[in-house]
């Protein structure tokens, strides 16, 4: 279990009379995905996202935290972020919830992804007690975070963000140097870059985000040197 680099700023720009926010990467399965805990440092109260696999690995790591789980996030349906969901959601007795309703088939597809992209053991398809739209909030350790509905890595691709804290998580929409990929099935190249620079890009350069793979960034430092978006 690690924890980004922008963790500790992600706590103190999060600190408000319910606690600070803390934040732990675990890495999950092959695909090495960010499988993300963030809970409230006084209640102990958190969500785990996109929990993609290693489901034993995951509960671990929770244990390890001492942290409540309230809810599974789900930012979009591809097998990496999302396998696990079922066993993990049996295993700690609460509810899934996103991404938005077009990942619906995806989602129902993840055993089948397994086969494509031939890997095994574990992966199970998904089913969210709840989708998420554009301008929901889901909370996170007594924290509201706003839902942006953001396609193109995925047709049902959603971001967290508190802009009071100045924190995301994106999911595999925007990496540190790179953007997520768009030639998998409901991938739009077009659409993904609209989503960064229409929906993302405006909230500030100061806003720190967890992604679904490798460091977190800025969005101001994206702006200014990610290939994709200069």
């Amino acid at each position: 279990m690690t924890s980004p680099d922008n963790a500790q700023e992600n706590e103190t720009g999060a600190k408000r009379g319910s606690g600070r926010l803390q934040v732990a990467i675990v890495p999950v399965t092959p695909f090495q995905q960010n499988c993300t805990l963030i809970w409230n440092s006084e209640s102990k109260h958190g969500v785990v996202i996109d929990p993609g696999g290693d489901v034993e690995t995951i509960l671990d790591a929770i244990a390890q935290t001492g942290m409540k789980v309230d809810t599974i996030l789900l930012t979009h349906g591809h097998i990496d972020h999302a396998g696990g969901a079922e066993a993990l959601k049996k295993a700690l007795g609460t509810e899934i919830v996103g991404p938005h309703i077009a990942d619906k088939s995806m989602l129902g597809n993840i055993e089948k992804q397994a086969e494509m992209f031939g890997v095994g053991g574990g992966f199970q398809n998904a089913y969210p007690d709840r989708w998420l739209e554009e301008g929901d909030t889901v909370d996170i350790g007594g924290h509201p975070f706003k839902v942006l509905h953001c396609p193109g890595h995925a047709p049902g691709h959603v971001v967290f963000i508190n802009e009071d804290a100045r924190f995301a998580h994106v999911g595999d929409v925007l990496f540190s140097g790179s953007i997520g990929r768009t030639d998998l099935p409901g991938g739009d190249h077009a659409a993904l870059i609209a989503s960064i620079k229409q929906k993302l890009l405006p909230l500030g350069d100061d806003i720190s985000f967890v992604c679904g793979h490798g460091p977190g960034s800025t969005f101001g430092r994206e702006k200014q040197s990610n290939p994709f978006l200069v």
